[in-house]
């Protein structure tokens, strides 16, 4: 395996370490991940119209994607914390599919990368839409997580 595509969070004894970053130049990172949540279509009414009991189920889960990307260090063990600059959800409906799927960009200057950050906040954001919908429906699906693109860092751009 070439150095650059080695794992990097072990050390010399084969122990998971936090990759020390220090050396690496401040730079502006963006990372956008996705993720969907299924739901049926008298679910998808409830949320459209506001009748889920719990409340505003995207403005709910809008807060708590931001909330856990600010909060991703502490849930990941081996995340930098980060001086997060910039975190937005974005959610996009299709009512024939019955589906929601949620956008998460997350920005930073610094020496690593957001795209955990991002993709723990769309993560989080599906799993709140789940939490809140559960009493209308128990076989809500939550699929597709995966990193969108990223920008800044010495691995440069990606666009999925």
């Amino acid at each position: 395996m070439s150095d650059e595509k080695k794992l990097t969070h072990f050390n010399k004894s084969g122990r998971a370490r936090m990759v020390d970053v220090s050396e690496k130049g401040v730079t502006l990172r963006t990372a956008t991940a996705s993720a969907k949540v299924l739901v049926s279509p008298e679910t998808f009414a409830l949320i459209r119209e506001g009748r889920v009991k719990k409340g505003d189920v995207l403005g709910v889960a809008q807060v708590a994607g931001v909330m856990a990307a600010k909060k991703n260090a502490e849930l990941i063990p081996m995340c930098h914390p980060l001086q997060i600059t910039g975190v937005d959800i974005d959610f996009e409906t299709d009512e024939e599919a019955s589906e929601i799927t949620i956008m998460a960009t997350v920005k930073c200057k610094g020496e690593t990368g957001v795209e955990m950050e991002a993709l723990t906040a769309a993560s989080v954001a599906a799993l709140t839409i789940y939490d809140m919908c559960k009493a209308a429906q128990k076989d809500i699906v939550i699929t597709d997580i995966f990193l969108l693109s990223k920008t800044g860092g010495k691995s440069g751009d990606y666009k999925r």
